[in-house]
């Protein structure tokens, strides 16, 4: 076996016998001698002509390969030292797995529902146009990861193995082309199945699983004064030798526990815009160069970033093939996602479109203190339920139009999961995000011809990006002020996305384990 580096057309990568006669070309034989090639590492460059750059392990005619085993070393930890995990997001689910394999029994507590019947709660949300502030888009088994696409791309490379992230997917269910893409992607349809196997993991191995159990506070040990489990809404307590705290970055209720009670928090930029689609085929079209490109390519996706007004403007979760959704966690807010089955099969492509904000860009917030960037995030997201008249209705204007200062105007159609409004955003967001978005969106069409059009639809807020508090921890894992607890995960401003967030869940119960 020979390990190399191809490429390739796509009508090579797709092609067997192209593939194996590149291989060979690339190793010095003819193609009938070789037996098997195994891509290991795929990614697709489109800067000039559209290639697939690749690693591979190429077998010859009687070499043996051997498919990889991805089954992890879990123990029954049914009568093993009890860890509570508070979030059945990727953090808290990534941190149980980890507790089975060190011997802990974790008891995840999650104010949401089973994904089943999450799913039951959304599809009536969206018909009803009122939220179930336990059970929506961002809350409930799997987290918010599990009805936003499923990508799983990180740029924090050096915060765990990423790899053991990607295998415990493929072990539950994943396709194992995961293991090789360099942006993976799962897909939102195939997500809520992987996630109910890794409950049965769980639950299989002697850890529990409790759903409807939203936490207001902690158990503290009488003795030493540590964290050592947690009370609920309805009455329940669990209590365990720590307590893994992974509630997301929507878990509004969790800041203002803290707030309420004096324990440490810090203000934490975060960022804020809208989400944009386009046509797919006409991000295609700018992606691979022309309408005449190889029908062998998937939907193309795109990254973008600039600068306007020191702030950072940026594409945000790109969704090719994609659709919007309605993601606020209470009524009286207006919130949209993006997300994307693993077809991708929809003839739109959506991005978030953000500006960075921290607490210099709002002033008059400063009396809320560490609360300063929530309550504004609060206001924009209320002001802009507001504008729409209400329910799940989405503020929409045509890019252009926003843009060039044009009103609401003509509305395209879009495929937002819900009703739209023509709004003038102008009106709804904040001067100077308004004013970045329209500086990012003339960059980002001298950048890629094309996306500045009047195609393309604005959808109000892109708010969710990231939490905008931290709760600290120490270089131990803990909060400064409540030992026992470990904050963990994007609900504590540690991560941003599924991949990191699993690899802080798995860290944070590495910490645990050590001290326990």
């Amino acid at each position: 076996m020979k390990r190399i580096e191809l490429d390739l057309t796509p009508e090579e990568y797709f092609t067997e016998h192209l593939l194996k006669a590149s291989a060979g070309r690339r190793i010095g034989v003819a193609a009938e001698e070789i037996g098997h090639v195994e891509i290991v590492r795929r990614s697709l460059d489109s800067r000039r002509s559209v290639r697939y750059r690749c690693q591979a392990d190429v077998y010859l005619a009687g070499e043996s390969f051997a498919a990889p085993d991805y089954h992890s070393p879990y123990r029954d930890c049914g009568d093993g030292r009890p860890v509570v995990i508070v979030g059945a997001g990727p953090a808290g689910l990534f941190a149980a797995l980890r507790a089975l394999e060190l011997g802990f029994k974790p008891i995840v507590v999650e104010r949401g529902k089973g994904v089943d019947q999450r799913r039951k709660d959304i599809t009536q949300m969206v018909r009803s146009g009122s939220v179930d502030g336990d059970s929506n888009w961002c809350f409930g088994e799997g987290g918010a990861g599990t009805y936003s696409d499923g990508k799983l791309y990180t740029r924090s490379t050096k915060r765990g193995d990423i790899g053991a992230i990607m295998r415990k997917f493929v072990e539950h269910g994943a396709d194992p082309k995961i293991m090789i893409d360099a942006h993976a992607h799962i897909g939102t349809d195939r997500l809520s199945g992987i996630i109910a196997n890794i409950r049965a993991t769980i639950e299989g191995h002697g850890g529990e699983m409790h759903f409807g159990q939203r936490v207001t506070g902690f158990l503290f040990d009488g003795l030493t004064g540590r964290v050592k489990g947690v009370s609920c809404a309805g009455g329940d307590t669990y209590e365990g030798c720590a307590v893994l705290l992974a509630t997301g970055h929507s878990a509004r209720d969790v800041y203002e526990l803290f707030h309420r009670n004096g324990w440490q928090l810090e203000a934490k930029p975060f960022a804020l815009g809208v989400r944009v689609e386009h046509p797919q085929q006409l991000i295609d079209d700018i992606q691979y160069h022309g309408p005449n490109h190889s029908p062998l390519l998937p939907p193309a996706a795109y990254s973008l970033t600039t600068q306007a007004e020191g702030h950072g403007v940026f594409s945000f979760c790109m969704c090719p093939g994609g659709i919007i959704v309605p993601a606020a966690t209470a009524d009286g807010e207006q919130v949209v996602n993006g997300m994307s089955n693993a077809s991708r099969s929809s003839a739109f492509a959506n991005s978030g479109i953000a500006v960075t904000v921290s607490p210099a860009d709002v002033p008059e917030y400063a009396q809320f203190g560490e609360l300063a960037l929530l309550r504004f995030q609060q206001d924009v997201e209320r002001r802009v339920f507001d504008s729409a008249g209400g329910g799940l209705k989405a503020p929409t204007q045509r890019l252009t139009d926003f843009c060039e200062g044009k009103g609401a105007g003509k509305l395209n159609r879009t495929n937002y999961m819900g009703q739209t409004v023509g709004v003038e955003l102008d009106a709804v967001l904040p001067g100077f995000v308004a004013r970045c978005l329209k500086q990012g969106f003339r960059d980002f069409g001298r950048k890629m011809r094309g996306f500045y059009t009047s195609e393309a639809s604005l959808l109000a807020v892109e708010s969710r990006t990231s939490s905008p508090v931290r709760i600290p921890r120490g270089d131990d894992g803990q909060h400064p002020q409540l030992r026992g607890l470990y904050p963990c995960g994007e609900g504590a401003g540690y991560a941003g996305g599924i991949v990191s967030s699993a690899m802080d869940g798995i860290r944070q119960m590495e910490q645990i384990a050590s001290r326990s």
